[in-house]
């Protein structure tokens, strides 16, 4: 085969310095070198690539034909070369990212894939959806390595993690929804335990979450699409990121419901996971410490998050199916990160 690594370089290097001198300084080789390259590449493709009847060689018009393939050649040897000694250095083939489809507009996390795509142009990315149940089953199963989730209601001893954002759950309901209008003044929790609730929730049946599972009676959808559509046609109130309703809001289509005796807005942490058995390549550590610097989330241990004020309200822990909906509640005992990424 007539084009290598080597004389795409030396082709290159003689046709953007001007002449076989300055290309061999450029290369670091003599001029004969480099004179004695172009001649074995014009032999073999039978092809006249530079006019050498003035002072320095000119490049003919077939050479300059060849150049524009002859740079994305070089371009790809060097992101081949570059990707393999990153491989030496513990970059992996590929990366999974499991995300909590709520979260899919709470953190940068599109950002820091353009980031990893310029560092990494050939490591192979999927992003996948599921509820947040499923998707931390899919990082313990080894089909990601990562798992962009809300803050779970308690330390898992398997998992390591890191705080990258916050994102803030509000009770909505349609602004047509039958309980409102019923309600002159602001609802209780009483009133939320009686009516239908739209439950995010993963597929297994017994995952559910205590901090927003409230109603007696409730519908279950693993899409927060879904449940918005539900919301929306006056089916049931619902917890949704207050980013994913921001527009329904806005146009009067939703109301964050009106309480008395607690808060509607409940503030999470959002955490990068992963698991203390299979350790972060390359291209994952990056990723979490883009997430990282780019959030703007402090990564504050919970014993240095506010508590809630002394007097906020709750739905009481001691009622069934009533959910503790103080806004930042503190994970007991959670530390900065779970461990460092190196």
């Amino acid at each position: 085969m007539a084009f290598d690594l080597d004389n795409v370089r030396v082709f290159l290097a003689a046709i953007d310095h001007g002449s076989f001198s300055a290309a061999a300084r450029a290369l670091g080789r003599v001029p004969s070198a480099v004179s004695m390259t172009i001649a074995h590449l014009e032999a073999e493709l039978d092809l006249p690539l530079f006019d050498r009847a003035g002072r320095e060689p000119v490049p003919t018009p077939q050479a300059l034909a060849l150049v524009p393939q002859a740079r994305r050649l070089a371009e790809q040897l060097g992101q081949l070369n570059r990707h393999a000694l990153s491989m030496t250095q513990g970059l992996e083939p590929s990366l999974v990212i499991a995300v909590a489809p709520e979260l899919l507009a709470a953190t940068p996390w599109s950002d820091a894939l353009i980031t990893l795509s310029g560092e990494f142009p050939l490591l192979a990315i999927e992003v996948l959806t599921a509820p947040q149940a499923d998707a931390l089953a899919m990082l313990k199963s080894g089909r990601a390595q990562l798992a962009l989730v809300f803050e779970r209601q308690g330390l898992d001893p398997s998992e390591q993690f890191q705080e990258v954002a916050r994102e803030t759950l509000v009770a909505v309901a349609a602004a047509s929804h039958p309980m409102l209008a019923r309600e002159a003044a602001a609802l209780r929790d009483e009133h939320l335990i009686a009516e239908r609730q739209i439950l995010v929730a993963g597929r297994d049946a017994c995952d559910v979450d205590k901090r927003i599972s409230v109603s007696r009676v409730q519908w279950r959808t693993d899409s927060p699409v879904a449940a918005l559509r539900m919301v929306s046609a006056g089916l049931g109130w619902a917890w949704l990121p207050s980013g994913f309703v921001r527009a329904s809001l806005a146009s009067g289509e939703l109301v964050q419901i009106p309480a008395g005796n607690f808060t509607t807005a409940l503030q999470l942490y959002v955490d990068v996971v992963w698991t203390q058995t299979r350790p972060l390549g390359l291209a994952a550590r990056r990723f979490v410490e883009l997430l990282n610097g780019r959030s703007g989330c402090s990564g504050a241990i919970a014993s240095d998050r506010a508590a809630p004020p002394a007097s906020a309200a709750t739905i009481s822990d001691s009622v069934p199916g009533r959910a503790n909906l103080s806004a930042a509640r503190p994970r007991a005992g959670k530390r900065r990160s779970s461990a460092a990424l190196g």
